[in-house]
């Protein structure tokens, strides 16, 4: 039963690992009461226990084992163990020598846990020394000073049982003027996996090789036909040059037999290097010269890549415990999810000409609770990578089961195993953590094979995403040393998906509340996604108007995937400064596309138009929007017919276009006209333009001005008219009298030949008067053939004349197309 813990999957508990060391303690009670009953004073033994601490004890000496070579020896070999020793007391070492040490076979996993934790020497649970020619002698070791030790034993002087883990001791024994005896003042412990001959059964092992890194790209592009790419910085160059990081990964990589697991972002980003690229670093612009770095670190890629098993993440790499946790009810989050999980086949496929498989997800650290599993197979991923510190044995099994586990739903969890998968992070910049960190990872899987040697098992290991250089250089020496063991075979991550699952392993998600701590500190918050939904719905609205999409659409939707990436976990300022500026620059180019300002004008008349002015300092035109001019004072002046018209845009790249309303004004006074920009599906683009008119000329006084005119025409015309009438009476009175007499005399004196008096008389009479009256009615015909048909002057009917009398002539400028100046008149 104590092994029982050893096949969970975890390291023991700190609980565990305190009641240890209590019993420990509790077990040496005794001979401490007996130490206690020595004759001297309580306060004399423990000045003079300090001082021997001070100056001696097992950890006087600091060993560091630097390197152990072969990892995993076999029949024939010789094992050379080096390192360095520093004295790390006060007083000097003397007679010592450095020995190795090598026990009995651990029992199992928890034991080599065990004993990894132990420090100081221990005697009786330390194995007592090879010895013989197997040392190395120091005369002395002054204090502070360092000393290099090899030493060289071949694997049959050992004495090696059966296969299985050893504890390998390596310590320094000597003495010092305290303690003048030879004793062992410093001690490193490691392991030695032992497995001469190959297994009938091997482990099957996946071990994931993660190419993935931070954010580099800005959502900045450049305004020429290529859209220049624009860099952050110029580090992702510093990571693909020979010796950097992904270099390195690259090359340690392409010597082992991995599943890949690339962030399509990381592809599309040195890409993007191999071309004309920016780095913008505050308002300074610089030209970027890695071009053909990136080149090679892409072509490096994929040929070692392309028999190999490649699974691209989501683009970006986008953190789904976050979304989960605080973004799954924001916006569109996951339709994010969906299309960063949609681009990335075509985005690993057509730079590095691989076909990826896309089915996976991978939660920060394997980590998972329901709510990752749900939103981790939103976007079409089946298979969910877990860790088997977080979906725990629980069925009391003796041994690790196999990787795959159905969980519901038709999704498989792949479990890693967490001991494997944790063997490499920290510092191991140091060669003694490094080679602790080979060695242990060795033991592990060796003595997981040895759990069940009859039954093959397939294990999976996912290390921390983004190594470093000397975590991965760690790596490649521990899987290389794995796959020229004997007791391990390679094996990919689709085919241990695919193994069969145990029955009696557990699959049940853990809950929420089991969720860490620690990395939930660390997730996106939600205000980081309501940033992401607000850029969203700008961007909406802004590719309406676009005459050309796709140059606004890929670098922002891109952008906003890269606004939700792990990366950001432990940098939540950078984070925040990233998503801010995606969403200020899309805030820029939006207003690129705006309404000229005006200023107040007048309006001197009924009637006028006022232009406005758009502005489309965008390269490519814009369309769909709709231009609205309204009066808040419909009732004082109308644009065209109501309150409000509007009137269609379409302005080309670059371009401004002006747009004429007609108005009417029915009173005088000021009034507040708003030109606002909509989109067709009546979205406000951008702010208003407010300017005020003026009505100036429809007053009292302006009206009864042209009343006065109007009674001035009439009263002339009826004047004219009359004088006429008097000078026709008068010519025909004078014509009358002087005409001659027909008969020779008067007509007084005319008689009819039947003697009847003033019968001719006066039928002249009546006939001059028909004539006076013909004459008179032909001048007023010639009057009136002066006037219009409707009796108006012809001469108030020239081209320039108002519509009505009371319209005085247009005191504005020539229609124009320019923008209102200060004081402007509105053109009508």
């Amino acid at each position: 039963m104590a092994e029982a813990a050893d096949f969970q999957g975890t390291s023991p508990s700190p609980a565990h690992r305190w009641l240890r060391r209590t019993g420990a303690l509790l077990a040496g009670a005794p001979l401490l009461a007996g130490v206690l009953q020595l004759p001297a004073s309580p306060a004399a033994h423990a000045a003079e226990t300090a001082a021997v601490a001070a100056a001696s004890g097992s950890r006087t000496v600091d060993v560091s084992l630097d390197s152990l070579s072969p990892s995993a020896p076999t029949d024939g070999d010789t094992i050379t163990v080096s390192g360095s020793i520093t004295n790390k007391g006060k007083q000097t070492v003397t007679d010592a020598h450095v020995g190795l040490r090598v026990g009995s076979a651990l029992s199992g996993r928890v034991a080599i846990d065990d004993a990894a934790e132990r420090t100081g020497f221990q005697p009786g649970l330390d194995p007592l020394e090879v010895g013989g020619k197997y040392v190395q002698k120091f005369s002395e070791l002054p204090a502070g000073v360092s000393q290099r030790f090899s030493i060289s034993v071949p694997v049959k002087d050992l004495d090696l049982g059966s296969d299985g883990v050893y504890q390998l001791g390596v310590s320094l024994s000597g003495q010092t003027s305290a303690e003048p005896w030879e004793h062992v003042l410093g001690i490193e412990r490691t392991f030695l996996p032992w497995q001469p001959e190959a297994v009938d059964k091997r482990t099957k092992t996946t071990y994931l090789w993660p190419l993935i890194s931070t954010v580099h790209l800005r959502a900045e592009t450049g305004s020429d036909a290529q859209q220049t790419p624009v860099f952050q910085n110029d580090d992702l160059a510093k990571e693909i040059t020979p010796g950097g990081r992904l270099d390195q990964l690259l090359a340690l990589g392409g010597d082992l037999d991995v599943t890949w697991v690339l962030d399509p972002d990381l592809l599309a980003s040195v890409d993007a290097m191999t071309r004309n690229y920016q780095i913008k670093d505050g308002d300074t612009m610089t030209a970027g010269k890695n071009q053909a770095v990136a080149k090679e670190w892409l072509d490096k890629l994929e040929k070692t890549v392309s028999d190999k098993e490649v699974v691209a993440l989501p683009f970006a790499d986008p953190d789904l415990a976050s979304l989960a946790h605080h973004g799954k009810n924001v916006g569109d989050s996951l339709g994010h999810l969906k299309d960063a999980t949609a681009v990335a086949s075509d985005t690993v496929d057509t730079i590095i000409h691989v076909k990826p498989e896309t089915d996976f997800a991978w939660p920060v650290d394997g980590a998972i609770d329901p709510s990752i599993v749900k939103v981790a197979t939103s976007a079409g991923a089946d298979k969910v990578i877990t860790r088997s510190d977080s979906l725990r044995e629980t069925g009391g099994l003796t041994y690790t089961p196999n990787a795959a586990r159905p969980i519901g739903g038709g999704t498989t969890a792949v479990v890693a195993d967490a001991r494997l998968s944790t063997e490499f992070q920290g510092d191991l910049t140091k060669p003694e953590n490094s080679t602790s960190a080979v060695q242990e990872f060795l033991a592990q899987a060796l003595a997981l094979n040895l759990q069940e040697p009859n039954d093959q098992r397939s294990i999976v290991v996912a290390p921390q995403r983004m190594p470093s250089v000397s975590q991965a250089q760690t790596m490649a020496t521990a899987v290389k040393a794995l796959q020229n063991g004997n007791w391990s075979d390679t094996q990919g991550l689709s085919a241990a998906a695919k193994a069969k699952p145990d029955p009696d392993a557990t699959t049940r998600i853990p809950s929420a509340d089991s969720y860490p701590s620690s990395l939930k500190k660390q997730e996106l918050q939600r205000e980081d996604f309501e940033t992401i939904q607000e850029t969203q719905r700008s961007l909406d609205n802004f590719t309406v108007i676009l005459t050309d999409k796709s140059r606004v659409v890929t670098p922002f939707g891109r952008a906003m995937d890269r606004g939700m990436s792990t990366s950001w976990r432990g940098r939540a300022t950078q984070g925040k400064t990233f998503r801010d500026g995606v969403k200020n620059y899309l805030e820029d180019l939006t207003g690129l596309v705006k309404l000229i300002r005006k200023s107040d004008a007048k309006l001197s008349g009924r009637s006028a138009t006022i232009p406005v002015t758009v502005q489309n300092n965008l390269v490519q035109g814009v369309h769909h929007l709709v231009l609205r001019l309204t009066s808040k004072q419909p009732t004082r002046l109308k644009i065209g017919n109501g309150a409000y018209d509007e009137q269609p845009i379409q302005v080309s790249g670059e371009h401004s276009q002006s747009v004429k309303f007609t108005t009417s004004a029915k009173a005088n006074g000021p009034v507040t006209v708003s030109a606002q920009l909509f989109t067709e599906d009546g979205q406000a683009y951008g702010p208003d333009v407010r300017f005020e008119v003026k009505v100036t000329e429809i007053t009292p006084t302006v009206m009864l001005v042209i009343g006065g005119g109007v009674l001035l025409l009439v009263l002339a015309g009826f004047r004219m008219y009359t004088q006429r009438k008097r000078a026709a009476a008068r010519q025909a009175e004078e014509e009358r009298e002087n005409a001659p007499d027909t008969e020779g005399g008067t007509d007084a004196e005319v008689t009819d030949e039947n003697g009847k008096n003033g019968k001719a008389g006066e039928d002249g009479v009546n006939s001059l008067n028909g004539h006076a009256a013909g004459t008179v009615d032909t001048v007023e015909d010639t009057e009136r053939s002066k006037d219009g048909p409707d009796g108006e002057s012809t001469a108030e009917h020239g081209a320039d004349a108002p519509e009505h009398p009371s319209d005085p002539a247009p005191d504005t400028a020539p229609e124009s197309t320019d923008p209102s100046g200060t004081g402007e008149r509105v053109d009508r």
